[in-house]
């Protein structure tokens, strides 16, 4: 994938996912977030990787470049996938889960370790995170959205989410709302690899699918899928945060 093109969502998915994960926090993982963000809210949290992509420390240009995303091919697991030896998504998260984990662990590496959580939650909440490495998770195929040209992963990352002209907050209430608590004992018994699998199954309807010119029927058709995968993850944020945390 190309450097730059990364941003799940946008800013606006992943502060509602963080959002939403924030109202659905044990009283002990809040007082652990609170202690060490400060006074800086999940929802700002949760951008500041991508936000952070300009910063000229190596780190930010070169080494976690690749913690936004999993790559490989149609018809195998990501198990049974060749590993990027620079790391990923699911690699990156468990390396700051540990760090998170880790109560001796400076302030500032548990800031980074929880904000890239947050993040890389988010990460593997849209589907074109778990892409094609020959594409670059769809970067790499050309569209139309409505009149303007775009790239398939663009589409998913800020123009679906964005063409409601929602505010963060507006789409968290929205969908928040509608959460039962079914769904959220469903939702929170799983693991991230087993996100990434559901990024897998999904995924190929949506490379069969987006071709051309994307406009109305596109919106109506997968609106569904946005919010559900929105809802999702910030539920499962919430607890993986409670478990760490616990």
């Amino acid at each position: 994938m190309s450097s730059g093109s990364l941003q799940a969502y946008g800013p606006t998915g992943h502060r509602v996912i963080a959002a939403i994960a924030e109202k659905h926090l044990t009283p002990q993982a809040r007082t652990a977030v609170d202690a060490i963000l400060g006074d800086t809210f999940m929802a700002e949290a949760a951008f500041w990787p991508d936000e952070m992509k300009s910063s000229p420390d190596p780190f930010w240009r070169t080494e976690s470049y690749t913690y936004h995303f999993i790559n490989f091919p149609d018809g195998v697991t990501y198990e049974e996938s060749e590993k990027n030896p620079a790391g990923d998504a699911y690699t990156a998260l468990e390396k700051y889960t540990a760090v998170l984990k880790d109560t001796t662990a400076a302030q500032e590496e548990r800031y980074k370790a929880l904000a890239f959580v947050l993040h890389i939650v988010g990460d593997l909440h849209q589907p074109l995170h778990a892409g094609r490495a020959e594409d670059w998770g769809g970067n790499k195929i050309q569209v139309v959205w409505f009149e303007e040209m775009t790239n398939l992963h663009m589409v998913w990352d800020e123009h679906l989410i964005d063409h409601k002209k929602l505010s963060y907050s507006e789409w968290t209430a929205f969908l928040d709302k509608k959460i039962t608590p079914e769904e959220i004992a469903v939702w929170q018994n799983s693991t991230p690899l087993t996100w990434v699998h559901e990024l897998a199954a999904m995924r190929g309807d949506i490379y069969a699918n987006g071709k051309g010119i994307l406009s109305w029927d596109y919106v109506y058709q997968n609106t569904p899928l946005l919010k559900s995968q929105l809802s999702k993850g910030g539920i499962r944020l919430a607890g993986y945060l409670n478990a760490i945390f616990k």
